[in-house]
């Protein structure tokens, strides 16, 4: 107990301090937490993280975490151009490689590469708001995931009665869930008291309750990835707390969404 709460302060004050403070320390921070995600993806898969094909995994990562705004330059390809070139990457490597790498594990380090680089790309893009008010929606969505998680837990242990997918995750609850979705709302209707000239109540509730719902299942879909392989942590770069994608899963799943579905407000 007394390591985890270590390093969370350590990691908490790092991490807070460097979104406080944005710009290129911020995209630096996120670009190498998205590369030892992509890492810690390959390893839980059981693919060789070094292995030729997976330093273009690595490069496709970079490739979503660069800063084209912060470069001052227009973006070269748009997401489905991107993302639709890489997917072909991938098929080509299984017919030049005469199936040694088959397009089983092609296919998992293409989801990777989605899933963390857009993940963590949208991350940066929140902070880098076109509306000057970065800072206010990143933590918007943190502290909704946040307080997501300590709602879920706390009333799962309080009163959780339920299991919510015990398959999957065995402790969490619909009594927790639930609570988490209810903390979640009432944080993002806080936000939208403070700043109601950036967030309606109504938007503020739409954030809120996608932050928890998404949250939750993105924790759920690392949970199912870890049983499925049978480890318990996706990393041990934080100790007492796991890897990166523990610490990220929801993360990487509310920013994207709330960006694509168009919540964010200057969207």
């Amino acid at each position: 107990m007394k390591q985890r709460l270590i390093t969370g302060i350590v990691a908490g004050a790092v991490f807070l301090g460097l979104c406080l403070w944005g710009g290129w320390p911020y995209q630096m921070l996120l670009t190498a937490m998205a590369l030892i995600g992509y890492y810690e993806f390959m390893k839980m898969m059981g693919i060789q993280p070094f292995s030729g094909t997976a330093i273009i995994g690595y490069l496709a990562v970079l490739c979503f975490m660069i800063p084209w705004d912060l470069l001052g330059i227009s973006q070269v390809l748009s997401w489905e151009q991107g993302i639709w070139l890489l997917l072909l990457l991938f098929l080509l490597v299984t017919v030049f490689s005469k199936n040694k790498l088959d397009i089983k594990i092609t296919a998992l380090m293409f989801t990777g590469i989605v899933y963390i680089g857009m993940g963590f790309s949208y991350m940066a893009i929140a902070r880098a708001a076109d509306d000057g008010h970065g800072l206010v929606w990143t933590f918007l969505l943190l502290c909704c995931i946040w307080g997501s998680d300590a709602g879920a837990y706390f009333v799962g242990r309080g009163i959780g009665k339920n299991k919510l997918w015990p398959a999957i995750s065995p402790n969490k609850t619909v009594e927790g869930a639930l609570g988490g979705v209810l903390i979640s709302i009432v944080i993002a209707i806080v936000f939208a008291l403070f700043v109601p000239d950036l967030l309606t109540l109504g938007r503020a509730l739409l954030i809120g309750l996608s932050c928890a719902v998404l949250g939750q299942l993105g924790d759920l879909v690392q949970s199912a990835y870890k049983r499925v392989y049978g480890i318990k942590d996706s990393g041990s770069l934080l100790p007492g707390h796991g890897g990166i994608l523990d610490r990220c899963d929801s993360w990487i799943i509310v920013f994207p969404f709330v960006h694509i579905v168009m919540l964010m407000p200057y969207y």
